[in-house]
């Protein structure tokens, strides 16, 4: 193991001394690594026969010097037959390295990909409310820094650890068989470079943790200043200046300590070839002396000298062998973590697919509460100490109603009445947690989430667009959708003429969240996408609340056409969007309070005249 290994081990001490790793974690390591057994059973192999070549050199080097020093006719011919054996050894080395290299390569690049494709494809059935509560940045680091920290457990440490222990064994019994007395005076010069090099590590490990947080800080300013929105705050409010000046402060510590980080490396880089060297020069002292007085050959003094090289590295390795095990397995734990929380939304096995075309919504006594943080979330993906377990209040107590083939129904109330829960629980973002949900007839826990997908779309108030181009957000809703049938959808959104416009058509990048277009082409876009899909159920989540009067009504046109011949559950903020709903459903605090058509519910004088009375006055103000 190279210095730079042991230092890397000595670093990662106290991060394994602050993780306790759960019971089972060893088991669950041993079958994951099932499917590559016989490629570590090679690797393996391959670690064995180098560290007999590393022995066998030294050795060999000695007997060459023992030959020359022999002299006689048959020296020469000795020499180069040795000298031969090195090189052959030597080219074996070579082979056995690249075949190292492909195995390691191999078992480590698989594990990588099975794991972050494992935690990826469990994270996207995560609950809403996880990525709600949920640091983006310590998610990701999941999936990069502790997978690839999972992942050197069956390349570096346990090849590592082979390795040493194989080379340890051989190079001791070696030398103590050459001469116990050298070997013993070369070891007591260990001490003297373990004790400081681990004061060094800790102050390292100090600096480096201090180095990891300015980095999380300046990575996370990073990522908020440079997206569209932080960027427009930062300029409205004329601050560059005072950013640069932030940014540069924390940039100037991680400079200082990166210097600092190198000095200290180097510092005990350097420290472990001066103990290696000084060790040596006490082998060839008193081997030379012992040689001088005929007790040890000259050859054997070189062995010696050599082997002792392939003994402290070995040595101060296995020294620090808990740490890289631990630090394997608090790596294999954190990703195991994620792994173990229990999906939001899961398919039954013997989940039934929704009638094609059903249009049928009922709601039968439904109620839900959110659930709490320990249930969706970790502690260290929230930085926080502890999670909250206290149970959440009902958001929705005992809904009632049903919404027939065709028809609108509108859901109108104050701000946390439950509107957008409620649309939520049809397309399954959530479970209900009492009560039935039904579609078509089939309650959606009972449905497989494809044909739930293909059965309701839905349009937000904020439609999200990926940062690729227009033909690939469409077809984001339909994979397999022609051109022809995307300038359908366009034309049916009221937007095709804007991207025919486009220099690039359907391959205009939209940029990040679909900025490049105003707010109603966003909508417009994500109408698009809807209509592509052609799903028999639209919900609208306040699709015009943020938009000008305009943009509503190029929307509000295109939402037409959306709405045309299929159910629809319309969430309105803006009430004068929704007069002519077959009904209007009126929520406060979870519960439906007052329901009917629209001039039904002004002349009864309940909440939503008193909405409405609030809205047109705001209007005519």
């Amino acid at each position: 193991m190279s210095s730079w290994s042991v230092l890397r081990s000595i670093q990662n001490a106290d991060r394994v001394n602050e993780h306790r790793v759960r019971k089972g974690v060893s088991r669950r390591i041993v079958r994951f690594a099932g499917p590559y057994r016989r490629d570590i059973a090679v690797f393996l192999l391959t670690v064995v026969l180098a560290a007999g070549i590393g022995v066998a050199t030294p050795l060999l080097a000695g007997e060459v010097i023992n030959a020359i020093t022999a002299g006689g006719s048959g020296a020469a011919g000795a020499v180069v037959r040795i000298a031969l054996v090195i090189a052959g050894l030597a080219v074996a080395d070579a082979l056995l390295s690249l075949a190292q290299r492909w195995y390691s390569a191999r078992i480590g690049e698989g594990i990588i990909l099975d794991l972050r494709t494992r935690v990826y494809d469990h994270v996207q059935r995560m609950p809403l409310q996880f990525f709600a509560r949920t640091q983006t940045g310590a998610l990701v680091s999941r999936l990069n820094n502790d997978v690839v920290g999972a992942q050197r457990a069956f390349t570096s440490t346990l090849s590592g650890v082979v390795s040493n222990v194989i080379q340890l064994a051989l190079t001791a019994a070696v030398m103590f068989t050459l001469s116990w007395q050298i070997t013993a005076l070369s070891l007591l010069l260990l001490p003297v470079f373990i004790v400081p090099a681990r004061r060094v590590g800790k102050r390292l490990a100090e600096i480096t943790r201090e180095s990891y947080d300015l980095d999380a800080k300046m990575n996370a300013t990073m990522t908020e200043r440079f997206n569209v929105s932080g960027a427009l705050l930062v300029k409205l409010f004329g601050r560059p200046d005072n950013e640069a000046a932030r940014f540069g402060e924390r940039a100037s510590r991680v400079r200082d300590i990166g210097v600092q980080q190198a000095m200290y490396s180097r510092t005990f880089f350097v420290a472990m070839l001066l103990v290696a060297s000084l060790a040596q020069a006490l082998t060839y002292g008193l081997g030379g002396w012992l040689a001088v007085r005929g007790n040890v050959s000259a050859g054997t003094v070189v062995t010696l000298a050599l082997l002792l090289t392939r003994l402290y590295g070995p040595l101060t390795a296995l020294s620090n062998v808990r740490v890289d095990v631990m630090s394997a397995l608090v790596s294999f734990d954190r990703v195991f973590e994620v792994l173990d929380l229990k999906p939001g939304i899961a398919e039954k096995p013997d989940a039934v697919p929704v009638p094609a075309g059903s249009g049928r919504i009922e709601f039968r006594d439904v109620r839900f509460r959110y659930p709490s943080a320990d249930q969706v979330s970790l502690a260290t993906l929230e930085d926080v100490s502890t999670l909250d377990r206290t149970e959440q209040e009902e958001v929705l107590t005992g809904l009632d109603f049903t919404v027939e083939p065709g028809q609108m129904v509108a859901l109108v109330g104050p701000s946390g009445a439950g509107k957008s829960t409620t649309s939520m629980l049809v397309s399954r973002v959530y479970d209900v947690t009492g009560g039935t949900v039904l579609v078509g007839g089939v309650d959606v826990r009972d449905a497989t989430l494809e044909s739930l997908r293909d059965t309701v779309g839905v349009v937000t108030q904020d439609s999200h667009l990926f940062h690729e181009t227009i033909a690939d957000n469409l077809r984001y809703a339909r994979p397999g959708a022609t051109e022809e049938q995307m300038w359908e959808a366009l034309t049916g959104a009221r937007i095709a003429a804007l991207v025919r416009a486009l220099p690039d058509g359907l391959d205009t990048v939209v940029g990040e969240r679909g900025y490049r277009f105003s707010g109603g082409e966003k909508q417009r876009l994500a109408i698009a996408r809807l209509l592509l899909k052609q799903p028999s159920i639209v919900i609208l989540d306040e699709a015009t609340a943020h938009l000008d009067s305009e943009s509503e009504a190029a929307v509000q046109r295109a939402l037409a056409e959306a709405l045309r011949g299929r159910t629809a559950l319309v969430i309105a903020h803006r009430l004068s969007t929704i007069r002519e709903a077959d009904q209007i459903l009126v929520l406060d605090k979870g519960r439906i309070v007052e329901r009917g058509r629209h001039e039904e519910l002004i002349g009864a004088g309940g909440l939503y005249a008193s909405l409405y009375r609030t809205q047109f006055t705001e209007a005519v103000i």
